[in-house]
């Protein structure tokens, strides 16, 4: 399926943000998928994640948090955001949900179809959005640490699809993620591989082409079962 590309703006709280929309031909309805960088930014293997989600039949909105800002004050706020503030008081959390308001105004895309997919510090920011917006039916995030405070966070969650290196700084989080969803009855797919850290970015070099590919399916699978869209095999 081919699909259409584009740059876009949106604002959240004063603040213009910037985003790369892709689309599949054709008018829908469509499911759409937020899609969260990492601490590389919105970069070539970010859009390259969003033309695989339009070729797959998904309307996708890969927001970048650091546009028109200085990166170092975003990684600041992003540390304090992760590790030291509520959901409620996250400014991430608020960009993020103004890309999901611009993601369910166009046109073709399904309001009852949404999910998010992020990595590292976006996998992060995908488990709280999953916890805190009900109009995310699935998320897929990988290596992210979970939202505080924790348990009043994930006992909201939406279906979760996970995915974590071993001996990493996530893996912990990962176990303590999977413990909560068992306890609140939340289905979810986690698994964790024998890789490296940032292993689905075929740009850097912890890149696992095995633990990508296998990841990248049980993702696609996880989406057609909660947001109903046909896999490419």
């Amino acid at each position: 399926m081919a699909e259409q590309t584009q740059n876009v703006t949106f604002s959240s709280g004063g603040v213009q943000l910037e985003g790369y929309l892709a689309r599949p031909e054709g008018v829908g309805p469509f499911p759409g998928v937020v899609i969260i960088h990492e601490i590389f930014g919105l970069n070539d293997n970010i859009r390259e994640i969003a033309r695989r989600f339009a070729a797959d039949g998904y309307v996708a909105l890969a927001v970048d948090l650091f546009a028109g800002r200085n990166r170092v004050i975003c990684m600041l706020r992003i540390i304090g955001d992760l590790f030291f503030k509520s959901l409620d008081k996250s400014s991430g959390v608020r960009d993020l949900k103004a890309g999901i308001d611009l993601l369910a105004e166009q046109d073709g895309v399904d309001k009852a179809r949404l999910g998010a997919i992020g990595f590292c510090m976006g996998g992060s920011y995908a488990i709280a959005l999953g916890c805190s917006d009900n109009r995310l039916k699935v998320i897929a995030p990988y290596y992210g640490v979970n939202p505080r405070p924790f348990d009043e966070s994930v006992k909201r969650s939406c279906p979760v699809v996970a995915s974590y290196p071993n001996k990493d700084f996530t893996t912990k989080p990962g176990e303590k993620l999977v413990a909560a969803l068992e306890q609140y009855n939340i289905p979810h797919d986690v698994k964790v591989y024998e890789a490296k850290h940032s292993f689905f970015n075929d740009k850097g070099p912890n890149y696992d082409e095995t633990a990508a590919k296998d990841s990248w399916q049980r993702v696609m699978d996880f989406f057609q079962q909660y947001v109903g869209q046909p896999v490419n095999k």
